[in-house]
């Protein structure tokens, strides 16, 4: 049988690709385990600095596997002690990992991101859309309630009336809606999502890679502490910044009008 996940490089860019189409991509007991590895292997990975988070097949992801959510209470007989340990050492780990992660992640959503599939697209830092993407904040339907970080993740993307609107209704959100509201940065031809996520990457990762990762450091940091503390951060990455390599070789570039060569040093 196929991997779960699947992990190519091209240059300083890892491609990750939910593979189970057949579920459309459900983030099942075994595709979580296998997400979380891929995200971790490319974070630990210096020579990366971006990575595409993709699905196969027509859906970027359906979201929770509606049968073995029921197979919780009506086969396993779990009691409400265990189902709230198996949401904390399961799905939740996939929002710890994101939210350790300093390269870049771009989510080239390809199709329907439902429920903990949308919240999965909400927890990376930068969404470009296929014009087939349609989302959906969908838990409701099925008497529950984001249990994966979504209601952390949403509300900061698009607005607490918003995100209220999107988990009270489950209306379906499709990819030009999603544009306006902030939701996704592009809307692009079917065809043309993977291109132009790899475009994107290729600007991101043009830049010295350490530079990139405090980029990403600093911003995320920054959501979650006071003016003088963040401040107080970017004075030390800068100060460590200044004194590379990278950061000689990108000043004399710019001065001798050529192409800087980066090391990640």
């Amino acid at each position: 049988m196929t991997e779960p996940v699947l992990y190519r490089q091209e240059g300083r860019i890892a491609i990750i690709t939910l593979n189970r189409a057949d579920t459309r991509n459900a983030l099942s007991d075994e595709v979580v385990p296998a997400l979380i590895a891929q995200l971790k292997r490319a974070n630990a990975d210096t020579g990366i600095s971006c990575v595409i988070l993709t699905g196969a097949g027509p859906s970027f992801s359906s979201g929770g596997n509606l049968k073995e959510i029921r197979a919780m209470t009506q086969e396993k007989n779990l009691s409400v002690h265990e189902i709230r340990n198996w949401y904390i050492d399961c799905i939740q780990q996939i929002p710890h990992t994101m939210a350790k992660l300093t390269v870049p992640v771009i989510c080239a959503v390809n199709g329907h991101a439902i429920g903990a599939g949308c919240d999965l697209t909400m927890m990376c830092d930068i969404r470009i859309a296929s014009e087939k993407a349609v989302f959906a904040e969908s838990f409701m339907r099925v008497g529950l309630i984001p249990g994966d970080g979504g209601a952390w993740f949403l509300p900061r993307v698009i607005g607490l009336s918003r995100a209220c609107e999107m988990s009270y209704t489950c209306d379906m959100i499709d990819a030009n809606k999603a544009e306006r509201w902030g939701m996704v940065s592009e809307v692009v031809p079917h065809e043309q999502l993977l291109d132009a996520a790899l475009a994107m990457a290729r600007r991101i990762v043009a830049h010295p890679p350490m530079g990139v990762r405090y980029a990403k450091k600093l911003l995320v940091e920054s959501q979650h502490m006071p003016l003088t503390a963040a401040l107080e951060m970017a004075a030390g990455m800068q100060a460590t910044l200044q004194n590379t390599e990278d950061h000689l070789e990108a000043i004399d570039a710019a001065l001798e009008k050529r192409t800087p060569v980066f090391k990640g040093c």
